[in-house]
Order: structure tokens, then C-alpha cells, then sequence
């Protein structure tokens, strides 16, 4: 089981968004997602999200949202547990990133990215929903199998 978070940081109607180009190993090769990462011990979800944006784009967040907690089923990988952020406010500047390109991105502009198929549903729950909600994406390979979703 893997424990992550992922924060989308906002601005001006757009999003930080992370291009995974750096690693050749990466599950996340040549997509687009947010800025986060696994848990180290004894993190909360909180604290991973925090460090993780402060590690991987140098920006301290002052404002920030949970806004849903994602289960992500595959054939290939462990099952993941990712906890959703939002980021509004944050110091300090964005940084050379390790794991790929930081781009702001317009929101109305993240669908067209090359992004997995299950994270068009929460990016779209993020822009019309402001209650707390699940998602499960089960993938059978890199396609997506099936989805269900829950608002609180």
C-alpha cells in the first residue's frame, strides 16, 4: 500500500502543474500532475503535502484546502491512497524542479494535457465541487477500468 498527497496550487485562475519528464523510471513519465508525493514516517497527510511542495517548487503554502482522498486499484501497482490538496496562498519562489517542469498552467486548459483518464474526474470535482469528496479509479494498465465517486 502507498501512502501520497498531492496539492494543485492556484493562481489566477491556473494551476501549478508538474511535467513529468525528469526520471526515466517513473510510473508518471511524460504526464502532468501536481505537485506531492509519498509519506515519509510518521507525516501526516498535512505535513507530506507541505514538505513535498516545499521540496519540489521551493513555495511555502499560507493557505491551503483537504479536499478529497483518491483510491487508485491497478494490475500493475500497489494500491495508492492519495490525499488531495488545494493550495491558495504561498511565500517565497518557485525553484528548479528535480522531478520535472513547473508550468502555470489556465485551468481551462488541463484537460487538454496529457494527464491520466482518472484525473480528469477529480480536477473537474475540484472546479465545480466545494465539499469533500472520494474517488476510486481502478486502472487495468494505463487505461481506466472503472470509477465511483462520492461527495460529502
Amino acid at each position: 500500500m502507498k501512502l501520497t498527497a498531492l496539492c494543485y496550487i492556484e493562481k489566477e485562475e491556473q494551476y501549478l502543474m508538474l511535467h513529468r519528464v525528469s526520471k526515466k523510471h517513473d510510473p508518471n513519465k511524460d504526464k502532468w500532475i501536481g505537485v506531492g508525493g509519498r509519506f515519509e514516517e510518521n507525516e501526516s497527510p498535512e505535513e507530506c503535502m507541505l514538505r513535498e511542495v516545499k521540496e519540489e517548487t521551493g513555495l511555502e503554502l499560507t493557505k491551503y484546502r483537504y479536499r478529497g482522498l483518491i483510491t487508485f486499484v491497478s494490475d500493475q501497482w500497489e494500491t495508492e491512497y492519495m490525499h488531495l490538496f488545494t493550495g491558495t496562498d504561498f511565500e517565497g519562489a518557485i525553484k528548479k524542479c528535480e522531478e520535472g517542469k513547473l508550468e502555470w498552467i489556465p485551468k481551462n486548459e488541463l484537460l487538454s494535457l496529457n494527464i491520466w483518464e482518472g484525473d480528469k474526474i477529480f480536477l473537474e470535482l475540484l472546479q465545480k465541487e466545494n465539499r469533500f469528496f472520494t474517488v476510486k479509479l481502478e486502472y487495468i494498465g494505463e487505461i481506466l477500468h472503472s470509477s465511483s465517486v462520492k461527495v460529502w
